[in-house]
């Protein structure tokens, strides 16, 4: 850990000490790590005699594979405080990735955002912000260790369950001898390892395959750009019986064809948008292609959210492989 980074965690460490109320939010559609830091930081936090809100923005809606993700003080964005006196942003590199709570992270008194995307643009108060982190609960980890806050085995859960995520069941390159380190300690702390495997890998409804099976059969390569796409729409799942957060998993069936680098999932939605799941192999950097669409992420997985068609999109994210070649 650098010596400014500590620094800045040992001064975030203090307002929080010093705070009676804490917010927390994450990024609008939580993933596994932003849910986890933020729960397991927030729970830490109550555990130590705070008042805690968590929440983050529209549509508000914990996938199903992360609902045995502890929760505490959750409300949705329209219960969040107007004018939050100390807030935490947690797993977010831009205000505008909270949604409607953006604005209130612009009203509080204090703003500390943890964040390990190197896309981060620098705001708030206080950032602890480490682009070489392995997950956002790396650095939660740290901070909770300058406070003393002991880690439960629900905050255990919380942690690992953003480590298990992001490291991609600790497979990418991000992932470090401490990121095994901590992830043993985690476990040590009764992290519900059973859980986070079946809920987050192994666990979808029967109306899952059907989808799947939809998307699988329009897929596409392209051999030059080394680009596997695929796109499911909104009409598919209904026709399921499914909702989005069901087929978080989905992207990890499109990335296996050896032939590609890059993977990437168009999820066409009812109003227009296109959500799109990228990931790579390690030649392409995919977090530099969504920034360049308005979204944000890693270098081997990465999303962003498009007014385009998905045909428009997927040409547009094979373009830019072709041009980072």
């Amino acid at each position: 850990m650098s010596a400014d980074l500590g620094r800045l965690i040992a001064e975030a460490a203090k307002v929080l000490e010093e705070a009676e109320e804490i917010t927390f939010a994450c990024h609008v559609g939580p993933d596994g790590d932003a849910l986890g830091s933020m729960m397991g930081l927030a729970i830490a936090a109550e555990n130590a005699g705070k008042k805690v809100i968590t929440s983050f923005g529209s549509p508000f809606i914990i996938p199903e594979n992360l609902s045995f993700v502890p929760t505490v003080g959750l409300v949705p964005p329209d219960e969040f405080p107007e004018n939050p006196g100390v807030m935490v942003v947690l797993d977010a590199g831009s205000a505008d990735r909270l949604a409607e709570l953006g604005h209130h992270a612009g009203n509080a008194s204090t703003l500390i955002v943890i964040d390990h995307h190197v896309t981060n643009e620098g705001f708030g108060d206080i950032g602890i912000v480490d682009g070489e982190a392995a997950a956002t609960a790396e650095l939660v980890a740290e901070l909770l260790r300058e406070l003393r806050w002991p880690v439960t085995a629900e905050i255990a859960t919380c942690l690992h369950t953003a480590l298990v995520t992001d490291t991609g069941r600790f497979q990418y390159s991000a992932t470090k001898p401490s990121t095994f380190q901590l992830a043993a300690g985690l476990v040590a702390a009764g992290a519900n390892t059973d859980y986070i495997g079946q809920y987050v890998y192994e666990r979808a409804p029967f109306g899952y395959l059907h989808a799947a099976g939809a998307a699988l059969s329009r897929a596409q390569l392209d051999e030059d750009a080394s680009v596997v796409s695929t796109v499911i729409t909104a009409d598919d799942l209904k026709k399921a019986g499914i909702d989005w957060g069901d087929i978080d998993n989905l992207i990890n069936t499109i990335r296996l064809p050896v032939e590609a680098d890059v993977s990437v999932l168009a999820k066409t939605h009812d109003d227009g948008r296109v959500k799109l799941s990228m990931r790579s192999r390690g030649g392409t950097d995919v977090g530099a292609i969504a920034a360049g669409l308005g979204g944000g992420g890693h270098r081997f997985a990465a999303g962003a959210t498009v007014e385009m068609t998905a045909d428009e999109a997927i040409s547009a994210v094979i373009a830019a492989v072709k041009a980072a070649k």
